[in-house]
């Protein structure tokens, strides 16, 4: 345990230091690495839709190398440090810079506002739920086959090798079934119902990435969305600044996700599924629930007003926005999700774990 802690520590330090990838010789530990989420994820892949849940604009993006590319923080979001971690040498690109081409060492599809439900986050207009992301996964996966010569030996090694990072949830409660005038869910829908059919809609997909020939996947939970800046607005807060209906209602939907790992691992030959327990990782660093940017009331709202200026001392920030966690925030949860730092971070392991099978 003690030498765990050291190491999550020196990994956090070390990617503090290099803000590019290629900063140290670190070995590229598999051959390829997907991802597929929602806004905490996405690199790009909403920046030409019709949708309020985009941010190609800063001050998102102004500790970026690039500068503001579409991710949702200030500078890296945290597939992008697992991947340091994984030793990539490159960030990935978004799907809709690549279009599945040129893609053996690994594509984002994330997406801004999406969810598990098809319906979710409709409400901000064109988001690619996780169904559509499968889609253009396979989209991927023919062009994989295409470079490797069509050996479908080849194939499969390729992709069963990888690494499959998936992080849905989080907007089928924000822009879901907390938005009863807009969507039925919770007129319907005990929050214990709800979260069943979130996951039973899950297994279902988790499945279909497998069937892809996704054999390593960590599944990331949910983060405590009730005591994101963004929620205490139109909700009273406790004294800690969380919004208590909130979490506890997402708690439902975490509690199911081990049993969940667990019959996946089960039924299906040769899988390795985790659960990254978001849920367990306590903030670690400065002010809890002001965000760091000037947030925008109407269009976006939540997101950061576009070309104003934010706070100086970023690093000592829990979010960026409304919403989204501070770069400092999304190493901190890389970092626990790739190598843990109690029993209860990740289930039955780690990332690194997981990239050594």
């Amino acid at each position: 345990m003690a030498y765990a802690v050291k190491l999550w520590f020196l990994l956090v330090l070390t990617l503090f230091r290099n803000k590019i990838i290629d900063a140290g010789p670190v070995c590229q530990q598999i051959p390829c690495y997907f991802v597929f989420g929602d806004s905490l994820a996405d690199n790009g892949n909403n920046n030409n839709l019709k949708t309020e849940a985009k941010v190609n604009f800063l001050p998102y993006g102004i500790d970026f190398l690039d500068g503001p590319t579409g991710r949702f923080t200030n500078g890296r979001n945290f597939a992008d440090v697992i991947g340091e971690f994984l030793g990539l040498k490159e960030y990935l690109p978004s799907f809709a810079a690549s279009k599945g081409k040129n893609s053996l060492n690994g594509v984002n599809y994330a997406s801004g506002g999406c969810g598990i439900l098809p319906e979710t986050g409709r409400n901000l207009g064109e988001v690619i739920s996780f169904d559509e992301q499968l889609i253009n996964h396979n989209t991927t996966v023919s062009h994989v086959s295409a470079a490797l010569g069509g050996d479908k030996q080849k194939v499969a090694n390729h992709l069963n090798k990888g690494i499959y990072i998936v992080g849905f949830g989080s907007n089928d409660y924000i822009n879901n079934y907390l938005m009863p005038n807009l969507y039925p869910n919770s007129k319907k829908h005990t929050p214990d119902q709800y979260a069943q059919i979130l996951i039973n809609k899950y297994s279902t997909q988790l499945t279909t990435l497998y069937n892809y020939g996704a054999r390593k996947i960590a599944v990331f939970g949910l983060g405590a969305i009730g005591c994101t800046p963004q929620a205490s607005v139109s909700n009273k807060p406790n004294l800690l600044g969380c919004v208590d209906s909130t979490n506890k209602a997402v708690e439902h939907f975490n509690n199911k996700l081990k049993p969940l790992v667990e019959d996946l691992n089960r039924k299906h030959a040769g899988a390795h599924f985790i659960y990254v327990n978001v849920s367990n990782f306590s903030p670690e660093i400065g002010v809890l629930n002001k965000p760091c940017c000037k947030i925008s009331e109407n269009y976006g709202a939540g997101h950061c007003i576009p070309n104003h200026a934010p706070c100086h001392f970023r690093s000592f920030k829990s979010f960026f926005d409304g919403f989204h966690p501070t770069e400092t925030r999304h190493v901190l949860l890389a970092g626990r999700a790739y190598v843990s730092k109690t029993a209860a971070d990740a289930y039955p392991y780690d990332i690194r774990h997981l990239a050594s099978i």
